[in-house]
């Protein structure tokens, strides 16, 4: 599995974020793995969820496409 969180459905929404935009997930940088939400990292990890530095390449997957997102394209709501 790409993403990880608790009452995940196929687009990456979880248990506590679930809205039509809820579709991306985030690069913890300290264990690498890209998790619904913050909530379900700290749930199901042994360490707090740490964001990614800016200068990370990567630091978001789209749940729908299952790309790699920038944090440019991200913002920008950019999807390939």
């Amino acid at each position: 599995m790409l993403f990880h969180g608790l009452g995940l459905d196929a687009q990456s929404r979880c248990q506590h974020y679930h809205s039509q935009l809820d579709i991306a997930s985030l690069k913890c940088s300290y264990c690498e793995r890209y998790y619904a939400c913050y909530h379900c990292h700290d749930a199901l990890e042994n360490h707090t969820f740490k964001a990614t530095l800016s200068s990370e390449p990567y630091p978001v997957l789209c749940g729908v496409c299952l790309s790699y997102l920038t944090l440019k394209d991200y913002k920008n709501g950019t999807c390939p």
